[in-house]
């Protein structure tokens, strides 16, 4: 991909705004945009923890992490959903992976900082090891650029014999509603293409066998807290490239993405935000056997392999 160079690259820059111990800033957050965007990133998970619209019309777009759910973006890795018991084995070796995995709260290394943007990094060490025995590197990009945030995603499997099976996703929470203060009644999003597959659910945490009825019109869902009362809606896969998440006005957001196959979206009925999560993988299915490399909807990479996707999102 054209933007591979940056996150294969081992540079690591100062704006002069933070002194530098070896590759490892002091800072715990990084601020960075244009005239039109702004976010703030976390070395905690690598997690976004701001995005708002700046000048007349600024309004915040992502969750404040309150109480309903107290994260705002979480990172996904090495798996997306949950194992049962959170419990697996590979090649013989125990795996330990609570819900979603264990990189939304580690810290990350900053790798570069930049006016609009920061690159980080998670790599194995001995207690990712006790988890989940595979060497691996996780680097991700965040940009500003021209009003619009784009987050790019590698992951790299640094063993010279061993493949590295592992899931990522993106967990991010916009404001729902679209403006402060405002009805949450209205909203919809509105696919790219149209969505006529059957839907997915978890119970239990883990991937129910069964399919069930798509609520997407053509390519727009109307949405309403109804939806969510049995979890998330799990688009596996999903059709589109892209949606847009607007309001009774048509104001909102685009989320596009590339790389990752299935799509949920997800929220707590009544509480004041929708995930827009682009994933490769799911939860274990229920009946799962336990041995981690045969669980559905992983990516197998090969010694010295990488995996590469990425998200962006704009007001529209």
């Amino acid at each position: 991909m054209a933007d591979t160079h940056f996150l294969e690259s081992a540079v690591i820059r100062n704006t002069g705004k933070v002194s530098l111990q070896g590759a490892l800033m002091t800072v715990d957050t990084h601020s960075f945009g244009d005239s039109s965007l702004s976010a703030t990133v976390a070395a905690k998970g690598a997690e976004l923890e701001r995005l708002h619209v700046e000048g007349p019309d600024g309004r915040p777009l992502l969750w404040n992490a309150g109480p309903a759910w107290p994260r705002h973006a979480p990172v996904l890795f090495p798996i997306v959903g949950r194992l049962p018991e959170d419990r697996a084995e590979l090649d013989g070796a125990p795996v330990h992976l609570t819900q979603h995995g264990f990189a939304r709260d580690r810290v990350f290394r900053w790798l570069e900082r930049t006016e609009t943007g920061c690159m980080l990094e998670l790599a194995d060490d001995a207690e990712t090891r006790a988890l989940f025995p595979r060497a691996f590197s996780l680097r991700i990009r965040y940009t500003i650029e021209n009003g619009a945030l784009s987050v790019r995603y590698i992951v790299r499997n640094p063993d010279a014999e061993r493949t590295l099976p592992a899931s990522l996703g993106a967990h991010p929470a916009f404001c729902w509603p679209q403006q402060p203060g405002a009805s949450r009644e209205g909203h919809r999003l509105v696919f790219s293409r149209e969505e006529t597959g059957p839907l997915r659910r978890v119970t239990g945490g883990l991937l129910d066998p069964a399919l069930f009825p798509n609520p997407v019109e053509g390519r727009t869902l109307v949405l309403a807290d109804a939806l969510f009362e049995a979890d998330a809606l799990i688009f596996a896969p999903v059709a589109s490239g892209g949606v847009r998440f607007l309001d009774q006005s048509g104001r909102g957001i685009e989320v596009s993405w590339d790389g990752f196959p299935d799509l949920g979206v997800w929220t707590k009925p009544g509480a004041g935000f929708l995930c827009i999560e682009p994933w490769h993988g799911t939860a274990a299915p229920e009946g799962f056997d336990g041995n981690f490399a045969t669980k559905s909807g992983l990516f197998h990479l090969p010694p010295g392999g990488s995996f590469h996707a990425g998200w962006t999102v704009r007001p529209v």
